[in-house]
């Protein structure tokens, strides 16, 4: 049984400034718990259908029917489990070996992915603009399948960080070097711009070199890659060599 008082915070944990001021977020699916419960991440508590996990203790457990699961869920068709976990504090930037930097990114959808590149490709540290979207947005913890327990991600004052930088800056353009041509090395800031208007002016003027995915097609009218699938391919061609 779930009480009124759990449903309200955890209904309010949907919303950035309940998440934060809480200190808490949560993720749903066996596969994303599993991988935050065998993580460093604190579990607060966990609901679920059936006894899905016997490792976690009863104080630390409710089995809920699926009737209150579905109030609790932020998805369409609620999973057999929810937990929620607490905001651990963020630790400190390490500047070595590539990061990658992101400027705006605005769709829960596209940072989940972009984690999840990180970590396959090795990216120990992600840093983010104050204004790209919450790490802890349910939609954002759910696209990272668990990768959110792996990559070390980092909420700054973008522009001040590149300009204090002692790593070569990489700003992915339109107008840039293509990327297949140039050596890369395996230290550095690749910085990734939002969905609609890339890397700002501010950001721009940080980068020290411009990169860019060159267009095959014969027409050559595609306006722009989508931000998470450039990013792979980017990731790729800095490990191309590794």
């Amino acid at each position: 049984m779930v009480s009124k008082n759990q449903i309200k915070l955890i209904t309010g944990l949907q919303q950035k400034k309940y998440r934060h001021a809480n200190e808490m977020f949560f993720a749903e699916g066996v596969k994303v718990i599993g991988e935050l419960l065998a993580s460093d991440f604190e579990l607060d508590h966990l609901y679920e259908t059936e006894n899905l996990f016997p490792e976690v203790p009863g104080s630390k457990k409710t089995t809920i029917s699926e009737s209150d699961l579905k109030k609790i869920s932020a998805l369409s068709t609620a999973n057999n489990c929810l937990a929620v976990f607490k905001i651990p504090t963020q630790k400190k930037l390490v500047e070595k070996g590539l990061i990658l930097a992101l400027d705006d990114i605005r769709d829960p959808g596209n940072l989940g992915t972009i984690l999840r590149l990180c970590d396959w490709f090795g990216i120990e540290q992600l840093v983010c603009s104050h204004e790209t979207v919450d790490l802890y947005n349910p939609k954002v913890v759910q696209a990272t399948m668990g990768s959110i327990s792996r990559v070390g991600v980092h909420y700054t004052d973008l522009e001040n960080f590149m300009k204090h930088t002692k790593l070569p800056v990489f700003g992915t353009f339109m107008d840039g070097k293509n990327i297949y041509k140039e050596k890369l090395p395996d230290a550095g800031i690749i910085v990734m711009g939002n969905e609609a208007n890339g890397i700002s002016e501010k950001i721009e003027k940080t980068a020290t070199e411009r990169l860019s995915i060159p267009r095959f097609g014969n027409l050559k009218q595609t306006e722009s890659l989508n931000v998470a699938t450039a990013t792979a391919i980017i990731l790729s061609e800095f490990r191309r060599d590794s």
